[in-house]
């Protein structure tokens, strides 16, 4: 097809996954579909895990039935009812908040700690969603700029609305992050309780605070980082073109990743002080 992107390379020794076509008088089509990469796959696979357990011990085992109940939940729920054609950011929301608290009570448990958790994570999920849905239709971005989402309305699924999708995408996304947050402070509140039984729920919120404060700096870098990592190369156009700023940044595929950066930090943001309330309340006896 004369597309790096898209062809496909082949050298003598290389082993390649064929889907092959045959009746009973022989072999009549065969496509090579790609590289076989399953066994360098089920290698990594096999070390990520080995080392999960080896360090996290009881914890990181529960973390990987977590990692695999998310995929599952995404692969066998999330997918097959984006493609049935239910409102995406209706079912976005449940199955991100419905991960939220599997994930959290699979990881730390299903008690105040967790439940606290769980509480701050969810609470800026619907903030974030939201937030999503204002700012899509603010930006004009329509959800086309999903890579090959284009091609599901070509393949019998017309009747879905990308943009509906890209809006649930961007709080799903950064659902992870929030959870990450809103455990941190959970933690640090917990252990704070705990050194210190006379706590106040005052004196926890305001830990909980300044724990959140510590945090929001390097996890709104780290969704930038995750974002643009993605589109280096595109930058690397922009640069070399010479392409003006006021350009690159109204262009869609850009401000895409721009409202994903926004929406995701703004969620994390909002994440801190919903834990801090919950944590502070359920985890501190005392109220004076």
């Amino acid at each position: 097809m004369g597309s790096l992107e898209n062809d496909k390379v082949y050298a003598v020794g290389d082993r390649a996954l064929a889907v092959i076509d045959f009746t009973s008088e022989g072999i009549t089509f065969v496509n090579l579909v790609d590289h076989y990469r399953l066994g360098w796959i089920v290698i990594v696979s096999l070390a990520f895990v080995l080392i999960l357990v080896a360090f996290a011990g009881a914890m990181g085992l529960r973390s990987l039935l977590s990692f695999i109940f998310t995929v599952l939940v995404i692969w066998k729920v999330l997918i097959p009812l984006f493609l049935m054609g239910i409102n995406p950011i209706v079912v976005g929301v449940f199955i991100t908040i419905g991960l939220t608290v599997g994930i959290i009570s699979l990881v730390y448990g299903f008690n105040k700690r967790g439940i606290s958790a769980m509480l701050g994570s969810s609470l800026g999920t619907l903030l974030t969603a939201l937030l999503s849905i204002l700012l899509v239709d603010a930006f004009k971005i329509h959800g086309a700029v999903m890579p090959f989402s284009e091609s599901l309305l070509y393949s019998g699924f017309s009747h879905l609305n990308l943009t509906d999708i890209f809006t649930a995408s961007i709080f799903i996304a950064c659902s992870g992050a929030m959870m990450d947050v809103a455990v941190d402070i959970t933690a640090s509140v917990d252990e704070v309780v705990k050194m210190a039984p006379e706590t106040t729920r005052l004196q926890a919120i305001r830990s909980g605070a300044n724990v959140g404060r510590a945090v929001m700096g390097t996890m709104t870098t780290t969704l930038l980082l995750a974002y643009s990592g993605g589109f280096i190369s595109l930058l690397m156009v922009f640069m070399a073109q010479g392409t003006p700023l006021i350009n690159i940044i109204n262009l869609k595929y850009v401000s895409s990743e721009i409202l994903h950066t926004l929406v995701g930090s703004l969620g994390l943001i909002t994440v801190a002080p919903f834990t801090a309330l919950t944590s502070g309340y359920l985890l501190a006896k005392k109220t004076e």
